[in-house]
């Protein structure tokens, strides 16, 4: 058994939020109670009176011993769920696997993440999304998979999603590389919407760019090259919203960029419940000076683009616009981010960081409340997948984060396989004490 004590508890599931004590029992909340009430009701004499002033240690419960976590001063929440992450595995292990990507999920908050399938083997097999599912099973979070949407990620022929879906797909995508057909796209919207299933889409039409991962404005003028202009979101995202409110669909537009596709969503969430977008907290932070001053570790697909951009995106956060957030932890090797800008991949790590970096920009600026921010992180894409996490009421898996919002650290030293990131170095607000998995602790900080 465990019981955490005398934190904040936050659940955006059930709307209450206070001084809780949270008792977990089989790997599933056990029960609730005011601070304070479970020690004065349910420990033996002597030991509810006693002082428990370490981080943890045994004290007699009723039925036995138990693990005691003293949350004073922190965040009680559910773990945190990443619906948009690559872990590299399989073929391209010497950046992620899916080990090192869970560890990285763990010190990160999260609990439960669902996987991209552009890896290589690609996910649009019934035997390669087992293989993933088998592996993530072992490593003490929740680890789902996409499958693409695509065969072979090649935009020509969709994949038997009805058998991934029956095999254990959460949903279904191409990201990294948008779907050009438009029948296609229509052909798979109406596939998904029989089988209940979220599509998420990559919207950038590579017609329009020159140079994937920089902005065509200030960025790729400063490095004197051409770029990825707005319209290459914009387009494709405009064409995916008025399919996907033809079809039923419930779909996912990824990490936006732009304040134009903001509005575009903005629109169509207005006409269906089934339009869903995220964005990364890359986007919510940074625009692209961040690529100008730290070159490839600064690039992505999306780009960052203007702080205008920037400002309607964290307008769209805090309105519902964009109900989900996102890392697209994206893991590259030192030498591929070494390369020459217009040559070096664009991506970068996430998990490690999402949570200090959304608390500062969104709640500690004033923008939304903590209970907010965790529905984006964790139970509105929970709901969107149809996951059992995002709650921590009693008979829910025991599946937490423990969150100092005061403490600060240095972004360095990452569990993350790689270390592509332009917040290396940086000092973050806010720290994971612990993650909570199944009743298990998979993640505890190191205190400095």
């Amino acid at each position: 058994m465990l019981l955490i004590k005398n934190g904040y508890y936050c659940n955006p599931a059930t709307g209450l939020e206070g001084h809780y004590d949270v008792w977990v029992q089989d790997g599933k909340i056990h029960q609730l109670h005011p601070a304070g009430v479970f020690l004065q009701e349910n420990m033996k004499e002597g030991a509810a009176g006693s002082s428990v002033s370490e981080t943890m240690r045994d004290v007699p419960s009723p039925d036995g011993s138990c693990d005691v976590i003293d949350a004073s001063g922190c965040i009680v929440a559910p773990g945190l769920v990443d619906v948009h992450v690559h872990f590299r595995d399989p073929g391209f292990t010497y950046k992620e696997d899916i080990d090192t990507g869970a560890a990285a999920a763990a010190a990160g908050g999260y609990t439960t993440v669902v996987m991209m399938a552009n890896t290589n083997p690609v996910i649009d097999n019934t035997e390669t999304l087992h293989d993933v599912l088998e592996k993530g099973a072992g490593t003490g979070i929740h680890v789902e998979s996409c499958a693409s949407v695509t065969k072979g990620l090649q935009g020509k022929e969709l994949t038997d999603m009805a058998a991934l879906r029956k095999a254990g797909a959460a949903g279904f995508t191409d990201d990294g590389i948008p779907l050009m057909d438009v029948s296609l796209v229509r052909e798979a919207m109406e596939r998904a919407a029989r089988l209940g299933v979220p599509l998420s889409f990559h919207e950038e039409d590579k017609h329009y760019i020159t140079n994937n991962g920089i902005n065509e404005g200030a960025a790729s003028a400063h490095f004197e090259v051409g770029g990825s202009p707005r319209e290459a979101e914009i387009s494709l995202v405009e064409r995916d919203l008025k399919l996907a409110l033809e079809t039923g669909a419930v779909v996912n537009i990824q990490h936006i960029s732009t304040k134009e596709a903001v509005a575009l969503v903005r629109e169509a969430k207005r006409q269906s419940a089934r339009i869903h977008a995220e964005a990364t907290p890359h986007h919510i932070a940074l625009t692209e000076d961040a690529l100008i001053k730290k070159g490839s570790a600064a690039k992505m697909n999306p780009p960052l683009r203007t702080e205008a951009d920037r400002q309607a995106i964290l307008d769209g956060v805090s309105d519902g616009t964009i109900d989900l957030i996102a890392t697209d932890h994206a893991p590259h090797s030192a030498e591929e981010k070494a390369r020459p800008l217009t040559q070096a991949p664009s991506g970068l790590i996430g998990l490690e960081t999402a949570l200090s970096v959304c608390y500062e920009q969104l709640v500690k600026s004033g923008r939304m409340s903590m209970m907010e921010l965790i529905r984006r992180m964790s139970t509105n894409p929970a709901k969107l997948y149809g996951l059992p996490a995002g709650d921590i009421r009693e008979g829910a898996p025991a599946d937490l984060m423990i969150f100092s919002p005061e403490d600060t650290w240095t972004a360095e030293h990452f569990r993350s396989r790689s270390q592509n990131t332009p917040f290396l170095g940086e000092q973050m607000t806010g720290r994971i004490r612990y993650t909570i998995c199944g009743g298990r602790i998979v993640y505890e900080s190191a205190l400095s």
